[in-house]
This record gives C-alpha cells, structure tokens and sequence, in this order.
C-alpha cells in the first residue's frame, strides 16, 4: 500500500521541506506504542507470499528454527550458556511470522522493563544488598563451621579406603 509519503507535497512552492520540531518523550513514548499496535505482518520476501504453499513452508521453516534455539535455550538453563537469552531469541524469531509471538515478545519485553526499573528503587535495592550480605554471612558461617569440625581433607588426600 502506497501512502503517498515519498511524494511531494502539492501545496509548497519551496523545495525544501517544513522544520520538524524534536519530539518529546511522550511523542516518542506513543510512537512506539503505535508502531506496537500495528497489525503484525509476515517479514517473508514478497516473492514467498506471493505464493501460499511456499508461505507455509516458510512458516513451518521458522517456527521448527525458533523451535529449536528455544530448545536450546531450555537446556541452557540447567547446562552452561545463556539459556534465556536463546529462548528470548527464539521467540524473537517465532515473532518474525506469528502474531501470538509478537504479542508474548512484546509483553515480555514490557515485563523486564518494569522489573529493571523495581530493581533500581533505592529500597528494593538496600533490601536486596541486606539479604545477599545475611545470605553471604550465614554460608560463611556454615562453612566455618564444617571445617572447625572436620578440618580440610582434600580428596586426593583420603587415606581411609
């Protein structure tokens, strides 16, 4: 859909185009809210929607790809690597084609957003220090106390087998 944007205005006899003023946070706020709100559309070439069975492939092609980082992802959690940044990232993927994806991405995106800013409350972050240094202390003093109780014995030391 053309929307006539690239053309000329009819109503200037200059050649130079009309000052913008800068937009403002909220401006920039709502234009991304919009852009958010547009109906999502498939980022295939047109060349592949043009036709409907090589559209579907390439749906199945991208989910199965999305399918599989996520997976990745997953397993990440518990093996080392950056598991929810691969999930994250296959859903960016799935969100390339499906609309439900766009909408989960993009609520995640908002739901991060909203714990950053929790975590940078000068309150929330004083609990968080008080709990990790109570943490740290009792963990100290577990560990102090295994080793006045049963000293250090290194495994390659063990002469009791």
């Amino acid at each position: 859909m053309n929307t006539g944007s690239d053309r000329e205005t009819h109503g200037s006899a200059s050649s130079e185009p009309a000052p913008t003023p800068a937009p403002t946070a909220a401006a920039e706020e709502a234009a991304a809210s919009a852009a958010d709100d547009a109906p999502h559309v498939s980022k295939a070439p047109a060349f592949i929607k043009a036709r409907k069975s090589l559209h579907l492939s390439w749906q199945v092609g991208v989910f199965v790809v999305g399918l599989a980082v996520i997976a990745a992802g997953v397993a990440m959690l518990v093996l080392p690597g950056p598991g929810w940044v691969a999930i994250f990232a296959g859903l960016a993927i799935w969100a390339t084609e499906f609309a439900w994806a766009h909408l989960v991405l993009r609520w995640t995106k908002r739901k991060v957003t909203e714990a950053a800013q929790k975590a940078l409350d000068p309150r929330v972050r004083r609990r968080n220090i008080i709990l990790t240094t109570v943490g740290l202390v009792v963990a100290a003093a577990l560990v102090g106390f295994y080793l006045w109780k049963y000293g250090l014995v290194l495994p390659w030391n063990l002469t009791d087998q």
